[in-house]
């Protein structure tokens, strides 16, 4: 098993009066009805859109039903701007009660960030989002449609994927040939060593009830762009229900990954999560229960 090994200001978050309070854990009983995930690094150009849309959003939810509550999660990843300063404007704005910032002491990662956050969190569901706003806040409603679809759901565990899949065409026509190549590279080896029926693994925009986040992130080993990979590999193994919704996507500037090495470097992480787990490195319990 995985161990998370967390700094000891990793531990807490700061108040609106600027105060240290301890964070909680995904142990606890959700006093949330949702969770937001935002993992930050150097974001703090790009984060400021991202967080108005999706704050507007959940505060008129929650005006239209009174009975909806959520938070919103920022995990900076190590960030050597001002991400963290940006993001506890909004903490400030709205309340530490809604808007929480995690500031990890060295970078770990997307998917080492993101856990950091979903271990932190009160939600009932919880919703990774990315920083840069690229997929339109609001298809958080098509995510939760596909999730009760799933119902009745095994141990109250599913997940619900956004997914560009249906944008492919239009995407490979903006691409080089180059690009277009290490895709579709990337995507048959995710087929062909990971994780089957799922076209687009890597989408930022995933929804998951409390108790398949727990654990499907407890058995997590990845941590930077693969993490996707290895979290839905460990969701099937569960037999967690998985459902692929489209969601509505804009390409953002500014993006951290570099084409070629970052590709390459992910098909490096794919072919070390098939043999970790084919040897036996690393392991999945199906009986084991979640606390």
């Amino acid at each position: 098993m995985p161990h998370l090994h967390r700094q000891e200001d990793e531990k807490f978050f700061l108040n609106t009066r600027g105060q240290r309070e301890a964070l909680p854990s995904i142990r606890d009983s959700p006093t949330k009805q949702l969770s937001v995930v935002v993992p930050s690094y150097n974001e703090e150009k790009r984060l400021p859109v991202m967080m108005d849309e999706a704050l507007g959003y959940l505060e008129e939810r929650q005006k239209q039903d009174p009975t909806f509550t959520y938070e919103v999660i920022v995990v900076d990843d190590g960030s050597k701007d001002e991400t963290s300063k940006v993001a506890f404007k909004y903490c400030q704005k709205y309340g530490s009660d809604k808007v929480r910032v995690i500031t990890l002491v060295k970078n770990r990662g997307k998917g080492g960030a993101i856990r950091m956050g979903v271990f932190s969190s009160r939600g009932r569901k919880i919703l990774m989002a990315d920083a840069d706003g690229a997929t339109e806040f609001p298809d958080i409603e098509k995510l939760e449609k596909g999730l009760n679809e799933l119902q009745p759901w095994p141990d109250q565990m599913a997940i619900a994927c956004g997914s560009r899949a249906h944008l492919e065409k239009e995407s490979v026509a903006q691409r080089s040939y180059f690009r277009t190549l290490l895709m579709y590279g990337f995507h048959f080896l995710v087929w062909f060593l990971c994780v089957k029926g799922i076209r687009d693994t890597q989408c930022g925009f995933k929804l998951l009830t409390r108790e398949a986040a727990s654990r499907t992130f407890s058995s997590l080993h990845i941590e930077r762009w693969a993490f996707d990979v290895e979290l839905l590999y460990i969701a099937q193994f569960f037999k967690i229900p998985i459902a692929e919704i489209a969601v509505n996507w804009t390409e953002i500037e500014g993006s951290k990954l570099v084409p070629f090495w970052s590709w390459l470097q992910m098909g490096k992480d794919l072919l070390f999560i098939r043999l970790r787990y084919l040897t036996g490195a690393w392991r999945l319990e199906q009986t084991r229960k979640v606390n």
